[in-house]
């Protein structure tokens, strides 16, 4: 009895080594055709899954869920020393047009000269002796130099056209001193003087004396025209003389044009 069960393990033994062995040699084949059908089941079939360490070359795995595998450069990783911690903004793509960057509100800046010619007209209203006086007309002309921003000598001659008993003569005055000026605003030039030296006047009269000490004291504006040398000129003077024994105090005005170098 005990033969008998030997002998019936090993022949099942024997049966079933030989299924084993037609089983296999029917697997390769169907492996082989499904590898060539599905280029993904032949990289499962050759990737070494229990390898110690991967292979030269070999691709880097995909990272799970779609997401791409984040990698960190070293230029990313070390700070650079150099690098500008300035908090200052980017500049911008576009340079500002001249429009912009030229500055508002900006005045011009009127230059002061130091010589100043004038010619202009002059009224003067001639008080003779008491009781009698002449509006008499001309023209003026003067010429200044400024030592100083603001003190300068003032040279003047005024000449206004005269009548005594129908007959036509002249009022001269010739004198120099010094002069006063103030700069203002917007090309704006105040000034004062005083002028000391003579006078002279025609025709002769019956009163006597044709020749005089004479003076005057006054001031007046300077308009500048547009940035440039020229400028207007308005003034009144007090202007003073001692003819026939009396004196003679006659108010004086006058315009003209100022060239300045």
């Amino acid at each position: 009895m005990r033969h008998v069960v030997v002998i019936l393990g090993l022949a099942l033994s024997r049966a079933s080594a030989v299924g084993a062995q037609e089983n296999l040699a029917q697997g390769i084949p169907a492996q082989e055709n499904a590898a060539q059908e599905n280029p993904a089941y032949a990289r499962l079939l050759t990737t070494p899954y229990f390898s110690l360490s991967p292979a030269s070359g070999a691709a880097t795995a995909a990272a799970p869920l779609g997401f791409a595998p984040a990698t960190l450069s070293p230029a990313a990783i070390t700070p650079d020393p150099f690098a500008s911690t300035s908090l200052a903004p980017a500049p911008s793509a576009s340079p500002a047009s001249p429009a912009a960057a030229s500055p508002q509100g900006v005045q011009g800046v009127f230059v002061n000269y130091n010589w100043q010619a004038y010619l202009g007209y002059t009224f003067v209203r001639f008080y003779e002796v008491p009781g009698v006086q002449q509006d008499t007309n001309g023209f003026n002309y003067s010429i200044v130099y400024y030592f100083l921003s603001w003190f300068g000598v003032d040279g003047e001659f005024a000449a206004t056209r005269t009548s005594q008993s129908g007959i036509n003569g002249w009022l001269l005055f010739g004198g120099g001193g010094p002069r006063f000026r103030w700069s203002g605003p917007r090309g704006l030039e105040l000034w004062g003087h005083v002028l000391f030296g003579y006078s002279h006047f025609t025709p002769q009269t019956p009163y006597g004396d044709q020749e005089a000490f004479g003076y005057e004291a006054g001031g007046g504006a300077d308009i500048n025209l547009r940035h440039t040398r020229w400028a207007l000129r308005l003034g009144a003077d007090m202007f003073a003389t001692h003819y026939f024994g009396t004196y003679q105090y006659s108010p004086k005005a006058f315009a003209g044009v100022v060239y300045k170098f």
